[in-house]
């Protein structure tokens, strides 16, 4: 009967202890990770076809993922035209993206702005947008598949490109 006691007592307690763990995110700077989601520029870029307010001045920045991030009019080639999507709002925070067209035909994405509340956050941020980009560069329509385990930021994604493809028409 005294194990049967001290087998509940000190599950109970480890119950306890367990639920009431608080983890330590640690923060990062805004302006290290992001370029375009609260981003330091005091400067301003428009495009011919941009209608985004939070656009990150021009500048490219590229987060551990390896997608570019900020507002790429500023960099276009000859024939090229960029066209921003509208800002998707997602259970985590915003997605904008900005595409690069040259003859009809997609060349480039840029995320202008994502979720970028917390760490983990960026960690699916950098894990999905470079799998979401090379999947519109290859489809060259909204058609594309959302990526496991970052499904709310794929919809926002997907949600933008399709306004920005509308936007242009391609």
């Amino acid at each position: 009967m005294r194990r049967v006691i001290l087998a509940v007592t000190g599950t109970i307690a480890g119950l306890v202890a367990l639920l009431s763990f608080k983890s330590h995110v640690p923060s990062i700077p805004v302006a290290a990770t992001t370029g375009g989601s609260g981003g330091s520029s005091s400067s301003s870029s428009s495009s011919s076809s941009s209608s985004s307010s939070s656009a990150s001045g021009g500048q490219t920045t590229t987060v551990p993922g390896e997608f570019p991030q900020g507002s790429l009019a500023s960099k276009l080639s000859a024939g090229e035209t960029a066209v921003d999507g509208k800002a998707a709002n997602t259970a985590y925070g915003p997605v904008q993206i900005q595409l690069i067209e040259q003859n009809s035909k997609i060349v480039k994405v840029a995320v202008l702005v994502q979720p970028a509340n917390t760490l983990h956050d960026i960690q699916i941020g950098a894990f999905a947008f470079p799998k979401l980009i090379s999947e519109t560069l290859a489809a060259q329509n909204g058609k594309i598949d959302a990526v496991s385990g970052a499904s709310y930021t794929s919809a926002g994604y997907i949600q933008s490109l399709q306004s920005a493809l509308d936007k242009h028409a391609l």
